[in-house]
């Protein structure tokens, strides 16, 4: 039977063969460290827990809940920005709460997108970047992920030569999978040139709090005229280590929220209230728990990139995200990301996302998540070690048989 045409958009998704390798091997007995999918492994902290509890007690908070959230909760966003970024929100109408910033992503792509509709979206960048648009019948078409100048040009390019001329420009920093993080002068050079060409930004500012070095990475929406043009996605999976609670937020424009709105009001009916109201009491009282899910971010990031190192993998140090984009060891890198990641499964017992699954132009990469504790990051580091000393000895013995024949 022929496939439906919306699966038929979709690629293959690589990090499945990936996944079902790390099973095999583990059904087989290895301990797999698993660096792969950016899962935290931290638990929830307790007084957001606590406060689920209260509130799943009161029968009240059973029946259905607000699909665009509770009216606290938008407020206590409202409140997290103008502290944070000090940009001024109204709960009604500029803050919407979604199922973690993947559905509103996808929802807003089925809002604003026409069949054919040309999107720019960065290249490598977190898949729903791209594929919630494509099955909602966009075209994508590719951007540079860097923050610099030659973004600046592409998207000047794309807008002269697209037919269709692009709806709208996919941001995403500090960025999933690269680190790239980027300024106010990147963002006012975006902003101006969405409002001179009616285009439509969307900025996923997931990693807002996990950053390390340097000054906390801004909000687009601080950049004036950003509410004519703008909406970003915050989460709080990482932020708070609530990824299975499914609680995220799109504030800025008007009229794109109210678009995202109407769609997810035929959806769904929102998070639970008891999430919502734990939520509610994170946004209003988390900086300390904030502020203890970065340091111990920090830590592993400096035992990744040190041990890792030691071990003959050199891996630039992100200054932000939960993850290193590293590049494949030079004895490597004719292999491809997809095929270095099962090998690291299969000769080391360690897991990894490969950088294709992120885009094309993140084949040279694989991504490195922070999501086991120091002990086990050396473990890998030693388990890599003794993976690339044989990986050379076996290359070099190649070699020599080469040169006696």
């Amino acid at each position: 039977m022929e496939e439906f045409h919306k699966i038929r958009r979709l690629p293959p998704y690589v990090f499945e063969e990936v996944n079902r390798l790390k099973a095999t091997a583990r059904a087989g007995g290895a301990d797999i460290v698993d660096l792969g999918m950016g899962n935290p492994d931290l638990p929830t902290p307790k007084f957001i827990v606590d406060k689920m509890c209260e509130a799943i007690r009161d029968p009240r908070t059973h029946r259905y809940s607000a699909s665009k959230g509770i009216a606290g909760l938008r407020k206590a966003q409202a409140a997290y920005y103008a502290r944070r970024f000090g940009v001024t929100l109204n709960p009604n109408t500029q803050v919407v709460a979604t199922l973690g910033s993947k559905e509103g992503f996808a929802n807003m792509a089925q809002a604003i997108t026409a069949p054919g509709d040309v999107v720019l979206c960065p290249n490598p960048t977190y898949p729903i970047h791209a594929f919630g648009f494509l099955m909602a019948g966009g075209t994508i078409r590719a951007i540079p992920a860097k923050p610099d100048a030659d973004f600046l040009v592409a998207i000047d390019r794309a807008v002269r030569y697209s037919i269709p001329k692009p709806i709208a420009i996919i941001l995403n920093y500090p960025a999933n999978p690269t680190a790239f993080e980027a300024d106010l002068d990147f963002y006012r050079e975006i902003v101006a040139f969405a409002r001179k060409h009616e285009i439509v930004v969307l900025s996923d500012l997931a990693y807002a709090e996990i950053f390390f070095d340097g000054s906390p990475p801004p909000s687009i929406l601080e950049v004036e005229g950003a509410m004519d043009v703008a909406v970003e996605f915050t989460s709080m999976s990482k932020t708070f280590s609530m990824p299975g609670w499914r609680m995220g937020f799109a504030v800025g424009n008007e009229r794109l929220l109210a678009a995202l709105a109407r769609v997810k009001s035929y959806l769904d009916y929102g998070a639970f209230t008891p999430i919502q109201v734990a939520a509610t009491a994170a946004l209003n009282a988390g900086d300390e728990a904030i502020e203890e899910v970065r340091t111990i971010y920090r830590r592993r990031r400096d035992v990744l990139v040190d041990s890792f190192g030691r071990a003959g993998w050199n891996v630039p140090s992100p200054s932000s995200t939960m993850f290193a984009w590293a590049p494949l060891p030079e004895a490597y890198r004719h292999m491809g990301s997809l095929e270095f990641s099962k090998l690291l499964i299969e000769k080391a017992d360690v897991a990894v996302a490969p950088g294709i699954g992120f885009g094309e132009h993140g084949d040279n990469h694989v991504r490195i998540a922070l999501v086991e504790n120091e002990h086990r990051i050396r473990q890998a580091a030693r388990n890599i070690k003794r993976f690339l000393a044989t990986g050379a000895e076996a290359g070099q013995k190649v070699e020599a048989i080469g040169a006696g024949s």
